[in-house]
């Protein structure tokens, strides 16, 4: 059966995860369980309580909320995070219920360190919070710069940005190296994500498809041209 170890090569392939202290690295695989979702099950809804800390080592995970008066109450799609990315920090920091739904978006694997057995450990060890902390600071550094794009960009420039972004990895590789070049994402969650309509984001990929920096297929986006693309945006 295969363990949390299994796992090392994706893991070490994040630059977070990458740059923890060995000790604090070899605690997490060791404490961690193996989590397998079917594409649309879900892992926690918002005002769950706490469960721990995450890291998605196969598929994609989808973090969502939905808000509004209930009779036209709106979906958010805020982010989509794949291998190596770890998640649910937040949680971990303040003990508070989630704050979002998060469900598989695809065939799943996850690693789960629970909740009290990290909390102990990191009691015995405090000098580890601050590594856990740079985890939280970095997706705070990216939720500020999407704040402003969606308050500034207009939208060709801001679907051009988010498929830069996503391509990248969030910036999580290790050293800042490795792109995605196929996306496994409809324009309808693309949409959700950048609070488009599904029509505007069709006519702003259409337009990137003419100029040959994407290419659109049904539930896949694949970028041919990274760097115009970055320029584009």
């Amino acid at each position: 059966m295969p363990t949390a170890a299994a796992h090392l090569p994706t893991l070490a392939s994040g630059r977070w995860f990458a740059a923890l202290p060995p000790d604090f690295a070899q605690a997490l695989v060791q404490m961690a369980q193996l989590r397998t979702l079917v594409p649309g099950e879900a892992l926690f809804l918002r005002g769950a309580a706490p469960c721990g800390l995450y890291a998605v080592v196969r598929g994609a995970v989808k973090i969502s909320g939905v808000g509004g008066p209930s009779e036209g109450a709106r979906s958010a799609l805020l982010t989509r995070l794949e291998p190596p990315s770890w998640f649910g920090e937040i949680a971990v920091f303040d003990r508070a219920p989630r704050t979002h739904d998060a469900h598989a978006a695809l065939p799943c694997t996850l690693l789960q360190v629970p909740q009290d057995p990290l909390l102990d450990w990191l009691s015995a060890h405090p000098a580890h919070w601050r590594a856990l902390a740079l985890l939280l600071t970095d997706k705070l550094r990216v939720a500020f710069v999407a704040i402003e794009e969606l308050a500034l960009l207009p939208a060709p420039q801001r679907v051009a940005r988010r498929l830069v972004l996503m391509a990248e990895g969030y910036g999580q590789g290790h050293g800042g190296g490795g792109t995605r070049r196929a996306l496994a994402l409809s324009q309808q969650d693309l949409a959700l994500m950048l609070a488009l309509s599904r029509q505007t984001t069709n006519r702003i990929l259409q337009q990137l498809q003419a100029l040959g920096l994407v290419r659109v297929h049904r539930g896949t986006l694949e970028v041919l041209d990274l760097p115009g693309l970055r320029a584009f945006g």
